[in-house]
């Protein structure tokens, strides 16, 4: 069966240029031009990633992004911020999207990014203990269901943000790059900046951490990147 995307923009035009896009790239396309729109359509549809335009009436990405990761945080995201707007794909990345692109852009750029997305979501890497959980401390990462836990209650992230805590997790210790980080958790076909990292660690910290300010399980390298602190 065929991905299901949902398109939401205002702009009629730019709207039909990537739906058509999409639909000869054979995914299933249904589009909306309101972030009420687009909330109302991810509970009907169920769509499997959302191409989501920040500037909508009255509903705005912003809010939309966060209503679609509080209700639907297996939805993919990616989010349309205007030239030059580095701030907007910051509040972006913070509210939970999957990736950005920058107006104007080609399309085919955008078909490539959503294939990315799937594939990275359908790979499995690294080794599976005899439990098929990952435990660090109170942590624990149950790899068959794709879910997170602290002491025993679910910490709910979005498929980046796990992607990002069980490469770190199955490497305890080891100290990773930002470009490091990218390349295991994105895909080396991930096309973006290194801040992207900082971001997601930051979100991961506010869900992890006792103390985010003063993070015991994910370490800042200072002028290098990451590594998950051994328990």
């Amino acid at each position: 069966m065929n991905k299901k995307i949902l398109v939401v923009e205002d702009e009629s035009h730019i709207r039909g240029f990537i739906v058509v896009n999409l639909s000869i790239s054979n995914f299933h396309v249904i589009e909306a031009s309101s972030g009420e729109e687009a909330l109302n359509l991810c509970k009907s549809e169920k769509p499997d990633l959302v191409v989501l335009d920040i500037m909508l009436p009255g509903i705005d990405g912003y809010e939309v992004c966060k209503g679609i990761r509080k209700d639907f945080p297996d939805i993919f995201i990616i989010m349309l911020t205007a030239k030059g707007q580095d701030m907007d794909k910051i509040i972006g990345l913070d509210l939970g999207a999957d990736d950005y692109m920058v107006k104007p852009f080609n399309p085919m750029e955008l078909v490539s990014r959503i294939r990315a997305i799937f594939r990275r979501a359908g790979r499995s890497n690294g080794h599976l203990d005899s439990s098929d959980n990952i435990i660090s401390g109170d942590l624990r990462i149950d790899i068959n269901s794709h879910k997170m836990y602290k002491n025993n209650i679910e910490i709910i992230l979005t498929h980046r943000e796990y992607s990002l805590i069980k490469v770190l997790m199955e490497n305890i210790e080891k100290a990773f790059s930002r470009e490091e980080l990218l390349n295991l958790a994105w895909g080396e076909d991930f096309i973006g900046e290194y801040k992207t990292v900082d971001v997601h660690i930051r979100r991961l910290r506010e869900k992890l951490e006792d103390n985010p300010k003063e993070p015991k399980y994910i370490k800042t390298l200072w002028g290098h990147g990451y590594r998950f602190h051994k328990f």
